[in-house]
């Protein structure tokens, strides 16, 4: 069923993009970035890029190291690692992100929490979270937009919540209904991830994020990787692991055979390059911010000890001094810097 469906989504790219699918990758979006500032006639490239984005920029970089100006790269991709560690390790973030919400969650008591049926205690709610996504694979539950919250929507709208603490409280009031029956809230927010319109239609988000990927690399993983890899997933996550060890096969069958130029990010020559980590960042760990400054080779890491997924938007305001100093003045940060 999964192979036949992947089969399908892959035909119906290649009949409608099938041109085009072979040249989207991140190495040709940097030429793209470098005609654009040309035709402009800036001098340098003056750059912000979140998550993926830090990924395109230091493409860029590593392409054109005497054109960057002021770049600021914000939740920071790991380029060098495989899509296996990179899932795994998104896996393990998420799954550090719920228990903060849920140890956030047990601090504040009844009233702000989803209902539990044992004790309020963080171990506690992750449990029930754990069983109820669990429960959707059997039985998935009403929601007033006429579609039902399977187990793979309800636990992209668990994660899609763990993109920034202010959602945590939506978090909460999606859970309680969903406890009750209802996965109204829980749906919307997979919705918002997936890029679903309120007209049924989607945006072209994942299809974009396909072909990106799958030019970005020659990595081709097969259900029996995937069965092979669930276990060190599982233990990574219970509750995102599956996901992700299946999201694997997301060049499965592809058209085009990829390449690992993109990987390459080493910026030698480069003006100063400001590299942003968050420490509680479920979609691109922590890890990858100071893996990244590594590559790069000229740049400054700056550290939040924070919750969500980038650091600018969280609206520290140590990190957003030090951003608008580097970008509006020039004041370049010094490396290591940590903002509480």
């Amino acid at each position: 069923m999964f192979e036949a469906e992947q089969r399908a989504y892959v035909r119906a790219c290649q009949a409608r993009s099938g041109k085009v699918l072979g040249h989207v990758g991140t190495v040709n979006a940097a030429r793209d970035m470098e005609l654009l500032r040309t035709a402009l006639g800036d001098d340098k490239l003056n750059y912000f890029g979140i998550s993926y984005g830090t990924w395109l920029g230091g493409v860029y970089a590593h392409q054109f190291p005497r054109s960057t100006g002021r770049i600021v790269l914000d939740g920071a991709v790991d380029t060098k690692i495989s899509t296996r560690d990179l899932n795994l390790q998104q896996a393990a973030g998420f799954e550090r992100a719920l228990r903060s919400y849920a140890e956030a969650c047990a601090k504040r008591g009844a009233t702000d929490c989803p209902p539990s049926k044992g004790d309020k205690s963080a171990e506690a709610i992750i449990s029930d979270i754990r069983a109820f996504l669990e429960g959707l694979d059997a039985k998935p539950i009403r929601t007033s937009q006429g579609r039902p919250l399977s187990q793979t929507l309800g636990v992209s709208g668990v994660a899609t919540a763990l993109y920034s603490k202010q959602l945590w409280p939506v978090l909460s009031q999606g859970l309680t209904m969903a406890y009750e029956g209802d996965g109204t809230v829980l749906l919307s927010l997979a919705d918002a991830q997936n890029g679903r319109r309120e007209d049924g239609t989607y945006t072209n988000l994942n299809a974009a994020n396909t072909a990106i990927k799958c030019d970005d690399t020659t990595e081709r993983y097969t259900v029996s990787d995937v069965e092979a890899a669930l276990p060190r997933f599982r233990r990574a996550s219970a509750v995102f692991g599956p996901l992700l060890a299946w999201n694997l096969m997301q060049c499965t069958g592809w058209p085009f055979p990829g390449d690992d130029e993109a990987k390459e990010v080493s910026a030698p020559g480069s003006a100063p390059i400001v590299v942003l980590g968050n420490t509680g960042d479920p979609a691109t760990p922590y890890a990858w911010a100071p893996a990244l400054a590594r590559e790069l080779g000229n740049a400054r890491l700056v550290t939040l000890h924070g919750e969500g997924h980038g650091s600018y938007d969280t609206g520290d305001p140590c990190v957003v001094k030090a951003v608008d100093d580097f970008l509006l003045q020039g004041k370049v940060p010094a490396d290591g810097t940590r903002c509480p």
